[in-house]
Order: C-alpha cells, then structure tokens, then sequence
C-alpha cells in the first residue's frame, strides 16, 4: 500500500491545480495516506531535482497547448525520476481537444520510471477565452473526478494492477502540435505573440512579474516581455486590474474561431482506469 500521494502539477490560471490537488487528496483519504502537493509553475522550483519511491503514488497534471504537452516543460519533466513510483497523468484541455495529450505524458512519466495505473482528461475554462468552458472544471467535472479517484483506489486497494502502462486515448507516434489555421487553411503562427500592458491602468503591482511562469517579465517595468511567452494568460486572467492583454490579428483571430467552432458543446471528460 501506498505510503504518501503527491499533487504535482503546472498551472496557469489554477484549472490544473484545482483538479489535480482534488484527486491527490481525496486519493489519500481513501488511501489512508498523507498527502503532498508539489506545484512546478514558478521557474525557480524547475531547477530543483525532484525524486520519488516506490512506495509512492503521484498524480502528475498539466495543461493541454496545442493538443501537446507543453513543449518548455518538457526539459524538466524528463528530469523527474519516478523510481517505480505508481503514476497518475492528468490533463486539463480547453475544450476542443486534448488531441494526444495525455499518451504523451503518459509516456513521458513510464520513461521517468513510473508505472502509470491511471489517466484522465478534464476540461477547464480556455486560457485564451473566458467563454470557452466557461467555469470549468464544474461540478459535473469534478464528479467525474471523484468517480476516478474511486476507481483508482479500489484498484489500489485488490493490488489488481497491471504489469503494462494504462491505455489512454491518443495516438503513437504522437502527432504534431495542433496549428490554428483561418477559414483559408492557411496556418497562424502565434508562438512568439506576447501581452500588451495598459500602463494608464497598471498599478505596477509587481504580481505578473511574480508570477508568470517563465520568467518572462521584467518586475522593473511591466510592459516588457524580455523572454518567450507559452499564452498560458496567467497575466492576463488575473491581473488584478486587467492590464495586461493581447492584440495581435493573429491571436484574436484564433481565440474568436475557437469560441465559434467549440463554445456551443460541452466538451467530456476522459478517464481511464
């Protein structure tokens, strides 16, 4: 049995927190187990070396961009060393698809040394959007979760636990990043698009420097982006004035076609158990 359940995880603006820190606890609860979370946004916590034991079962979450893993995470995830820990990986997409997500990091933690027993894919509120899976993940998502978190520890519990990795929807070889494109096909390319700052509004708060996952503000002088941006829009979802925005064609041209072509369904949930 299980010694202690760890809630790793990268979040933006909190969907992937909120849903991974809920099946690490309630996991341990049903467990027995204590409990750790262990969050990796903050650039300063991805220089560190992080490594479990077999007695150990992790829930490991991030984001779905670009129906991808994060590709700037994937440097430090390779570094985490599982040491046939049982691993749990968990995706939050903004509902339009998480494509092959979560293979992906399935595949990244057994390479890491875990025994992956467990998957899902949950919806949260879009990053770009405020509309698209708006208040996700809900209540009807996090039954979902609690569903799975039952699943798992009833797994758990009767050592029924099979020797390969859990089969989750996806597609190998993983398929290439999900490209916007317009109503022409022709592809945008957004990646090196960054926030604006409304310095008439800006209360130089210092809470988007602080805060953005990269690094990639100057705390000395908010409308400067000095590195990449990944459009996680921490900044620009919970800047406590609303400063911070984008304006490039490209981009709002992107978030309206997703709020058009996606914004009219709910999305589900995927576990796999």
């Amino acid at each position: 049995m299980a010694k202690k359940v760890y809630g790793m995880f990268f979040t933006g603006t909190g969907t992937t927190e909120k849903m991974v820190t809920y099946i690490a606890k309630e996991l341990a609860k049903e467990l027995g187990c204590d409990y750790e979370p262990y969050d990796f946004t903050l650039p300063a916590v991805r220089k560190t070396f992080k490594e479990y034991t077999a007695d150990d079962i992790v829930v490991l979450g991030t984001p779905v961009i670009a129906g991808r893993v994060p590709n700037l995470l994937l440097k430090y995830l390779d570094t985490i060393v599982g040491n046939g820990a049982y691993g749990i990986p968990v995706v939050l997409y903004g509902n339009r698809n998480f494509d092959d997500a979560l293979i992906e990091l399935r595949n990244i933690m057994e390479a890491d040394g875990f025994h992956t027993i467990a998957g899902g894919a949950f919806v949260g509120e879009h990053s770009f959007s405020r509309t698209l899976g708006q208040g996700r993940p809900d209540e009807e998502d996090m039954a979902v979760a609690a569903t799975f978190v039952s699943k798992i520890a009833e797994k758990v519990k009767s050592g029924n636990i099979d020797k390969e990795p859990i089969e989750v929807e996806g597609c190998t070889p993983i398929r290439p990043y999900y490209t916007p494109r317009d109503r022409n096909g022709n592809g945008i390319d957004i990646r090196k698009v960054k926030p604006k700052t409304d310095m008439s509004i800006c209360t130089n708060c210092g809470f988007c420097a602080a805060n953005c996952p990269l690094g990639s503000i100057n705390p000395e002088n908010p409308a400067e982006i000095t590195g990449i941006c990944m459009k996680c829009c921490k900044c620009v979802k919970l800047c406590p004035v609303q400063a911070k925005y984008f304006d490039d064609e490209g981009y709002l041209y992107h978030k309206t076609e997703l709020e058009e072509m996606y914004g009219g369904r709910r999305a589900e949930d995927k576990i796999f158990y």
